[in-house]
């Protein structure tokens, strides 16, 4: 591909619920950012670049997670999930948020479809508010 037609841009349509457009108005008004379609090619490159990490083969980083400890059984079901997944898991950390909330801090280390079943597993459990990770691909020495 040339770098003209690199440069040629694609116009398409988006749904975006009215309260979601509503606080990223909000935002670009307080940050000063005046163009919606610099923005989102902003946040596209962004997820791109954080979701690469799937194509590698081993990556590193953390997973952090957000729950309502007072939902069901969750600590205990986050408990049996880590001893599950013991292979990728280097160390976590479990931090009281406020009388409902609590964040798990985990590093992880491993194969990139290893980490995205312990991603899926957690992101199904009933009472996660928020599963966000920070993964990086592993050049391999060789």
């Amino acid at each position: 591909m040339s770098d003209k037609e690199k440069s040629i841009g694609v116009k398409f349509g988006v749904y975006i619920q009215r309260e979601l457009i509503e606080e990223l108005d909000r935002i670009m008004l307080n940050s000063g950012i005046r163009n919606r379609s610099k923005l989102l090619q902003e946040a596209l490159r962004l997820f791109i670049i954080e979701n690469r990490w799937i194509s590698s083969k081993e990556v590193v980083g953390s997973i952090s997670i957000l729950y309502n400890h007072d939902v069901g059984d969750i600590d205990k079901r986050l408990t049996d999930i880590q001893h599950t997944f013991r292979d990728i898991i280097i160390s976590s950390m479990h931090i009281h948020l406020d009388e409902d909330t609590c964040m798990l801090v985990i590093a992880v280390r491993g194969d990139s479809q290893r980490i995205k079943e312990f991603l899926d597993s957690i992101r199904m459990l009933k009472g996660t508010l928020l599963v966000k990770h920070s993964l990086l691909a592993v050049r391999n020495r060789e």
